[in-house]
């Protein structure tokens, strides 16, 4: 099966703008990601889904030096981002990722993404709907790219638009979805980057298995993370105050404000 690993991306965050490419050993967040992306036997492809914001000309700049396909369009309109992105390769599924992520476990995204090509789900997903019982920052959804299609010609709320994901799990009487669990509840590692406490774990986290046994980071699992994590409770405690955020919150008020129910 041929699929798309989409990882969107933009430099214009709200809570820590410019974070996808903040360096650790000076190589930018979203460098290791795609590293590890690359990695994973099960992706055919990997393009970057960013803006034709002039802020993120800076990622783009990046992606295509780094030698990754990379794609522009609109900062709203998110769903149509991804759908022209895969567009460029017409894959048979679509892996939807987010710079949020960098040291997502390539292990975990290729369990996804057989997953939906043995179960035959339009829609897999480890992380929504919330709430999820994986580590914070190992999201991962898998998208026939039939259904991205369809979602793409039908969604017209502005949440919709904005959030990939809504429409499937949304509308369960047009698509079949999956939710995988982990069991134990990892919930409570938070292993993303939305403010500088969790830059300060990530950096931690990679500093440690570069120099180690494990391989280097591009091979450490989700496992060994948080092995590390629990191993380490002053690198724990950096960002244990946050909790998995509810982005899509505004979206919504903004589809009352519109008149969409």
């Amino acid at each position: 099966m041929k699929t798309a690993a989409i990882i969107q991306a933009r430099m214009g965050s709200t809570r820590l703008p410019n974070k996808v490419l903040m360096p650790v050993l000076g190589r930018p967040l979203l460098g290791w990601m795609l590293e590890r992306v690359s990695t994973c036997a099960e992706v055919t492809d990997i393009i970057v889904a960013t803006t034709t914001d002039a802020r993120d000309d800076v990622i783009a700049r990046f992606v295509e030096d780094a030698g990754y396909k990379v794609y522009r369009g609109s900062e709203d309109d998110v769903l149509d981002r991804y759908y022209q992105a895969a567009q460029l390769v017409q894959p048979d599924a679509v892996a939807r990722i987010t710079a949020d992520c960098p040291l997502l476990d390539p292990k975990v995204l290729g369990s996804l993404i057989r997953r939906h090509a043995d179960g035959g789900a339009d829609f897999v997903s480890n992380s929504e709907p919330l709430p999820s019982s994986w580590p914070d920052g190992m999201d991962v959804s898998i998208i026939g790219f039939g259904a991205l299609r369809r979602a793409w010609s039908e969604a017209v709320k502005p949440s919709d638009r904005e959030h990939v994901t809504f429409y499937f799990w949304n509308h369960p009487e047009a698509f079949t979805c999956e939710r995988v669990d982990h069991d134990p509840d990892w919930s409570k590692y938070r292993i993303t980057i939305d403010y500088p406490e969790d830059f300060e774990l990530l950096k931690a986290i990679i500093e440690h298995f570069s120099g180690s046994d494990a391989g280097g980071v591009n091979r450490v699992s989700m496992d060994e993370i948080v092995a590390f994590l629990d191993a380490n409770p002053a690198v724990f405690g950096l960002n244990e105050k946050y909790t998995r955020g509810l982005g899509w919150k505004p979206a919504l008020e903004r589809d009352k404000q519109l008149g969409f129910e």
